[in-house]
């Protein structure tokens, strides 16, 4: 089984963050954060769908009042087996599959997906999918940014404004009852120099993707504006309905 890339721009391992790493370490601040929120609302079995290497997981079955067991789900299989021999213990395990296919019968009353949404090629359908792992009166906590990134990662398939965000969960019995708004500073030039290691998975060649895509060019120019250079996310909680 092949390590896990801890350079990686979609892989944070807090172990192996170098001192560096500011672009590393600054995102991991801002996962924690969103995790330590999923915590105060968590309970119950929980579900972490795209756990990555599973640091997230064992924060919320360790700091979650009441949480009886964690599992944590992941598509990568060394991703997995790294969070099973760094944050496994009674109660909290780890498991390999893709958000669309993985089923658990029993349900979950706490759903966690953080900076997932935006990875898939339908989003809708993962949004179904993980209001439909929740029982009743359970709570979703997801997470997505809503400023561009498709432009800049490869990774990403999809951009979200926090409107377009919402939207996806009005078919279904859920309430929101918490947030979190977050944003993070970025330096254009440590980006196009791909200063850091990190940097090196971005999108190659931004001005011919932007000749390519020119409606991308617009909507980065008018975030631009609005915004600066900073990367904003949007973290809810939902609560589904008990009836």
């Amino acid at each position: 089984m092949r390590a896990v890339n801890a350079e990686s721009l979609e892989r944070l391992v807090p172990d192996e963050l170098s001192s560096d790493d500011a672009t590393g370490r600054d995102t991991l601040a801002l996962h924690l954060a969103r995790y330590e929120l999923a915590a105060r609302h968590a309970r119950g079995r929980v579900l972490d769908l795209a756990c990555g290497v599973g640091y997230g997981t064992r924060l919320v079955a360790d700091g979650g009042a009441g949480v009886t067991e964690a599992v944590g789900v992941d598509l990568a299989a060394d991703a997995v087996a790294y969070a099973t021999a760094h944050y496994g213990r009674d109660g909290v395990r780890y498991a390999c599959s893709d958000a669309y296919s993985f089923a658990d019968v029993a349900g979950f009353d706490t759903v966690i997906s953080l900076e997932t949404i935006e990875h898939v090629p339908d989003p809708q359908r993962l949004v179904d999918a993980l209001v439909g792992h929740l029982r009743p009166g359970g709570v979703l906590v997801a997470s997505v940014p809503t400023t561009p990134s498709v432009d800049a990662n490869p990774h990403h398939l999809h951009d979200f404004t926090e409107r377009s965000f919402a939207a996806m969960f009005a078919r279904h019995p859920v309430e929101r009852v918490d947030e979190l708004r977050q944003v993070q500073g970025f330096s254009p030039f440590a980006a196009v120099s791909r200063s850091e290691k990190r940097m090196a998975d971005l999108r190659p060649n931004l001005v011919r993707y932007y000749l390519q895509h020119p409606r991308a060019a617009v909507t980065r120019a008018l975030a631009t504006l609005r915004y600066g250079f900073t990367n904003r996310y949007l973290t809810v909680v939902m609560r589904r309905r008990a009836s």
